[in-house]
């Protein structure tokens, strides 16, 4: 099994994709083994090229390969189900919509430049009510544990997708844009959901790449 994904700045290191991130928190609550190869554009081999648009990430698999990080998440869950991960169900589409278009605007409101301009505000704006609608799903009644889904208590692939994209917003927050709203302050149940997802072995494993590397992403990449 081997992973390409996008390399930091030195081309040969793990890049901050938040999408490869998903994917190999998967793989690794799923205890699979798998060859990680960051690969920038002149690197990438002719049949990714051809076959499937150069995308990555891209999971090559024996004869298969995919490269949307959600159908290769739910490929991963479908053949290696221990633990399976994935949920359906009215309470996994409350937990969906809770999260529908968060990343968009965190995205929109971190490449906005200047930074307090009218727009940037705008923008500013529209990524604090996707975290309002968050803090909300959070503090319904009946959870009893720190996750998304349900009543909180499973971990699945809604919350492996969420923490590298959160982790994102973190630093860019602090470094890009120079923390414009207390976070913790005025989204409390979204900072415990944070913490709870970093403290995943999973993720702590799979972070390598470091503020720095997000930075340098999200101002020249993304």
């Amino acid at each position: 099994m081997t992973l390409y994904v996008k390399p930091a700045q030195d081309g040969k290191s793990v890049g901050d994709c938040p999408f490869a991130h998903y994917v190999r928190m998967v793989l690794h609550e799923k205890g699979l083994e798998y060859e990680l190869l960051p690969t920038t554009p002149e690197n990438k081999p002719n049949w990714l090229l051809e076959g499937y648009g150069g995308k990555m990430p891209a999971l090559r698999h024996r004869k298969e390969c995919y490269v949307d990080s959600d159908v290769i998440a739910q490929y991963l869950d479908f053949f290696f189900q221990e633990p399976k991960m994935s949920m359906l169900g009215e309470d996994a589409e409350k937990a969906t919509a809770a999260i529908d278009g968060f990343f968009p605007a965190m995205a929109k409101f971190t490449k906005h430049s200047p930074v307090g301009d009218d727009e940037d505000k705008e923008k500013q704006s529209a990524l604090e009510a996707k975290l309002q609608t968050l803090e909300e799903h959070l503090n319904q009644s009946g959870r009893t544990g720190p996750y998304l889904v349900g009543d909180g208590t499973k971990f699945t692939l809604i919350d492996c997708s969420m923490a590298p994209k959160l982790y994102a917003m973190d630093v860019c927050l602090d470094k890009i844009k120079g923390n414009p709203f207390d976070l913790k302050g005025k989204y409390p149940a979204v900072r415990k959901y944070m913490v709870e997802l970093f403290e995943r072995e999973s993720f702590k494993e799979t972070v390598e790449y470091g503020p720095e590397t997000v930075v340098w992403g999200w101002t020249s990449y993304h």
